[in-house]
C-alpha cells in the first residue's frame, strides 16, 4: 500500500485558500500513485483554531470545507482534520475530528481521544473526547487512524503518563494492522528526535507500520516542523519529510528502509529554521510584507535582522539607528556594518535632539532627584514611539528585539524597547544569541564580528554594560534555565554549584517582572516552556520560594 502524506501549511479561517491547498497537493499525491491520503490534524480550519471554535459560523465554514473538498476527491480516499459537532449530551458541543473523503463524499468518521490540557494545549475546553475508536477498513487491511495526542501515551517510553487509556492499543486490539496519526504537534528544541523515538518504539512493540503526517508552518507563537514520517513494522525510517517547510511524501509501506538516511541538522540549523519560518508566517498571514527593526549595534537586533531578512527577503526589512548622547561609534557603525551585509534599507534617526526637549519637560517635576532609569528609559522608549511612527506611514510591523534572559529579568523597557508586533527572540536564551549568529556567520561574515565579542550594553548610560547588573550570562541562563524550564527550587540551584546570593536575586528579578511579560508582544516558542500561553503564572500574588541556605 502507498501512503502519501501531505505536510502542508495552513492559516487558521482561510477556508477557501486551505480546501484549495489541499485538493491541489491530493492531486500531486495521486498522480504519484498513492493508494491512501493524509493530512494533518484540523487542517481545513487550522490549528489551533482556540476561541474560534466557540463562533457557530466559523464551525458552518469548517463542514463546509469539508463537503467542498470531498467534491474534489476521487477513488483514492483522502484522510483530513476537521471539527465535527457533537450531538451526544451531556458533553462539550464539538470534536477534533478526521473525516475520510472518497467519490465525492464523506465516507468514515474518527474522533481525537486524548485532549491534552498542558502546555500550550487547552482542547478540553472546546472538544469532547471519543468513547470509542474502531479501524477502518481498506483494501483488506484494517487502518488505525489516530490523532495526534493519540499517539502520545505509550507506556513502554513515557515513564509517568497522563492518560489511562491508550487508543492505539485499542484499536491494534480490534485488529488494526497499520497505524495513521494526523498530528499538529508544534515544535520545540528536541521535539523532532523525541517524537521520532516514541513513534519507532510504538511501530516496533506493536509490530505495525506507522504514519505521522505533521503539520508545518506557524501561528501566533507556534512553530510546526513537519518532519512527518512513515517507518515499517521494525521501527525503520521509509520516508521522512523535510523539517520547517511543506512536503509531499508518497511511501510504498512493503519498501525497503533507504540507506544512508540524514540526521536532524545541527541545532543552530533547526533553531533557525523555526526562527524563520515563525517570522514569515506571522507577517504574512497577519496580511504585511515588511518588517521594522531597531538596530543598535549589539547582537540582539543583529540576530533579530539576519532572522527576518532570510524570512522575508532582504527587500522587505528596514533596519533603524537612533543613536542619543551615550551611543558609541561602533555601534553606528557595527549598524551599518549589518545592513550592508544584509542588504536591508538602513536609517539614521537621532533621538538626541527629542531626548533633550523630553528632559527639559520633565526639568521642574525631576528637580531635587538624582538620575535613574527614569531618565534612560526615556531614551528606549522615544526609540519606540518612532519605529511605532514608521510601522504606521509605512504598513511595516515592527519586530521586538529582546531576548528570553532579559524578558525573564526584566532588563527591558515597557513601550520602549518592548514596542513591536512579534517578540523573535523572546524565547531565546542570550548564550544561545550567541551560538546562532557564530552559526550565521560560519560561511562569511554577516553579523559584524564586533557586535558578537564586545561586552553588550543598552547604551543608556554612560559605559554602561549588562553585567553592571546581571551575572554573566552562562550563569544567568543556567539559573533560569533551571527555575523556569525545569522548576528547581532556590535550594536545588543551589546545589548545582551556583552562589546563593546570586540565585535569590535573578529568582527575585523573575518574579517581579511577570507585569512586563504580560505586556509583552508574542513570542516565537522554541523551547518547552516559554513565556506566553504556555506558563501561567499570576501577576498579582505573594508566593516566593523557599530562598536557599546561604
Amino acid at each position: 500500500m502507498k501512503i502519501a502524506l501531505l505536510q502542508l501549511n495552513s492559516t487558521i479561517g482561510a477556508f477557501a485558500a486551505n480546501r484549495q491547498k489541499l485538493v491541489a497537493a491530493y492531486l500531486a499525491a495521486c498522480a504519484q500513485g498513492a493508494d491512501f491520503v493524509l493530512a494533518p490534524e484540523l487542517f481545513l480550519c487550522g490549528y489551533p483554531p482556540r476561541d474560534l471554535l466557540q463562533r457557530a459560523d466559523f464551525i458552518n465554514a469548517n463542514l463546509e470545507a469539508l463537503t467542498e473538498t470531498a467534491r474534489s476527491v476521487g477513488a483514492v480516499p483522502l484522510c483530513v482534520g476537521y471539527v465535527a459537532r457533537n450531538s451526544d449530551r451531556p458533553g462539550r458541543t464539538l470534536r477534533n475530528s478526521a473525516a475520510v473523503l472518497q467519490h465525492g463524499a464523506i465516507i468514515w468518521r474518527t474522533h481525537k481521544s486524548l485532549l491534552p490540557t498542558y502546555d500550550v494545549f487547552d482542547e478540553d475546553r472546546y472538544f469532547e473526547p471519543a468513547p470509542a475508536l474502531q479501524p477502518f477498513a481498506f483494501q483488506g487491511r484494517q487502518l488505525g487512524i489516530t490523532i495526534c495526542e493519540d499517539i502520545w501515551n505509550d507506556e513502554d517510553f513515557w515513564p509517568e503518563r497522563l492518560y489511562r487509556r491508550d487508543p492505539v492499543k485499542e484499536l491494534i486490539a480490534q485488529g488494526a494492522d497499520i497505524i495513521l496519526n494526523l498530528s499538529a504537534s508544534p515544535w520545540c528544541e528536541g521535539k523532532e528526535r523525541t517524537r521520532l523515538a516514541m513513534l519507532q518504539r510504538i511501530a516496533r512493540d506493536e509490530r505495525v507500520p506507522l504514519v505521522q503526517v505533521n503539520l508545518v508552518g506557524a501561528n501566533d507563537e507556534l512553530i510546526f516542523d513537519g518532519h512527518s514520517v512513515a517507518l515499517n513494522a521494525q521501527g525503520d525510517v521509509l520516508a521522512r519529510g523535510a523539517g520547517f517547510a511543506e512536503d509531499i511524501l508518497v511511501v510504498d509501506l512493503a519498501a525497503m528502509p533507504p540507506a544512508g538516511l540524514a540526521d536532524f541538522p545541527v541545532r543552530e540549523q533547526l533553531l533557525h529554521g523555526a526562527l524563520t519560518l515563525g517570522i514569515r508566517d506571522y507577517v504574512h498571514k497577519c496580511g504585511f510584507q515588511s518588517v521594522l527593526i531597531g538596530l543598535s549595534g549589539g547582537i540582539d537586533s543583529a540576530l533579530v535582522a539576519a532572522l527576518a531578512a532570510g524570512a522575508l527577503g532582504p527587500e522587505n526589512v528596514w533596519g533603524v539607528a537612533m543613536p542619543a548622547r551615550y551611543s558609541s561609534a561602533g555601534s553606528l557603525s557595527d549598524a551599518a556594518a549589518l545592513a550592508q551585509n544584509l542588504g536591508i534599507r538602513y536609517e539614521v534617526l537621532p533621538i538626541e535632539p527629542v531626548f533633550q526637549a523630553v528632559e527639559g519637560q520633565l526639568a521642574g517635576v525631576f528637580a531635587g532627584t538624582k538620575p535613574n532609569e527614569a531618565e534612560e528609559n526615556i531614551q528606549s522608549r522615544l526609540r519606540g514611539l518612532a519605529l511605532m511612527a514608521l510601522s504606521n506611514k509605512f504598513g511595516a510591523l515592527v519586530l521586538t528585539t529582546g531576548n528570553k534572559s532579559e524578558m525573564a529579568v526584566g532588563y527591558c523597557t515597557l513601550y520602549g524597547d518592548m514596542c513591536g508586533a512579534l517578540a523573535v527572540i523572546a524565547d531565546v536564551f542570550k548564550t544561545d544569541v550567541y551560538r546562532l549568529a557564530r552559526w550565521i556567520n560560519r560561511d562569511k561574515i554577516i553579523i559584524p564580528v564586533d557586535s558578537i565579542q564586545k561586552p553588550p550594553s543598552a547604551e543608556l548610560r554612560h559605559n554602561q554594560k549588562d553585567q553592571d547588573s546581571l551575572p554573566p550570562y552562562e550563569i544567568l541562563d543556567a539559573i533560569l534555565a533551571a527555575y523556569i524550564l525545569h522548576n528547581q527550587s532556590p535550594a536545588e540551584i543551589v546545589a548545582r554549584g551556583f552562589a546563593a546570593a546570586t540565585v535569590q536575586d535573578v529568582i527575585n528579578k523573575v518574579t517581579f517582572s511577570e507585569y512586563k511579560r504580560r505586556q509583552a508582544a508574542p513570542g516565537l516558542k522554541i523551547s518547552p516552556r516559554a513565556f506566553g500561553t504556555g506558563r501561567r503564572v499570576p501577576i498579582a500574588q505573594r508566593f516566593r520560594p523557599a530562598p536557599a541556605p546561604a
